[in-house]
């Protein structure tokens, strides 16, 4: 009689985990020195440029600078532009501008991939409300990376967190259609993809060491979106504004090792 054997989301050892939390750590200062030089008269190509710098003087490398022709450090999407919005010298920050940015590092040949949303000078409170429920969202995803959940618990804690926020804000939000977390280790988008909703109990199980990037994108309006001329930046069809969070996360006997930490 034969057994087949159950379906796990890829896991790593305690060593692999702490250097991708060497990478993580990168990612995660970078984060923090984009959002301090992020004022009004500031481009997102400037953003880009020290980006770019963090890492290479941490000895990484930007894991999204030439993959599949990107041509960015970072992903900076400002306002409508849901993700994977091009760095620009003509992009140029303004007060009130919400701003998401999703940065990726390697070190050693591990990755670590985050993302963060932030407003420029003072926040509207639909945009407050916005950028706090996507990280809501993020959070209660995380909370369910443990031993034994499903992939798609995940999903559905992450679709709980959403309904919460909006219960707690009294408005709606879009969970934006068709974009979601993925696998991450050795290569920066690895299978299996995470959906931010969706029935609990499917998918493959999580074990000590499985690792994935969590990162819900909601909007204040439409689920749907489309892709630019420039074949990369994914913005609402309505104009809506967007947010973006997102952190790389491994599941241990402790609970959730969050492997992307901003230092305070």
């Amino acid at each position: 009689m034969g057994f087949r054997r159950k379906k796990v989301v890829p896991f790593r050892t305690a060593g692999e985990l702490d250097a991708m939390a060497a990478a993580g750590a990168i990612v995660g200062a970078t984060l923090v020195a984009v959002r301090a030089a992020a004022k009004p008269g500031v481009s997102t190509l400037d953003l880009d440029r020290i980006a770019e710098q963090t890492i290479r003087d941490a000895g990484a490398v930007p894991s999204f600078l030439g993959y599949h022709g990107f041509p960015g450090s970072i992903c900076s999407s400002v306002n409508d532009r849901v993700v994977h919005g091009i760095p620009s010298a003509d992009d140029v920050l303004a007060e009130g501008d919400l701003v998401s940015i999703d940065c990726g590092a390697i070190l050693d040949g591990w990755h670590g991939d985050s993302a963060w949303t932030f407003g420029v000078g003072e926040m509207s409170a639909a945009d407050q409300d916005l950028s706090e429920a996507t990280r809501l969202s993020m959070d209660a995803g995380i909370a369910a990376m443990l031993p034994g959940n499903r992939l798609t618990d995940v999903s559905h804690a992450i679709e709980q967190g959403t309904l919460a926020a909006e219960k707690a804000h009294g408005r709606g939000y879009g969970i934006v259609d068709g974009y979601g977390g993925h696998g991450i280790g050795r290569e920066m988008h690895m299978d299996p993809f995470l959906a931010n909703e969706g029935a609990p109990g499917k998918g493959p199980q999580l074990v000590v060491g499985s690792v994935l990037a969590i990162e819900p994108m909601l909007t204040l309006g439409t689920t749907e979106t489309k892709i630019l001329a420039d074949d990369w930046t994914v913005v609402t069809v309505d104009g809506s504004r967007a947010a973006h969070w997102e952190h790389t996360v491994a599941v241990t006997e402790d609970g959730p090792r969050i492997l992307t930490v901003r230092p305070e």
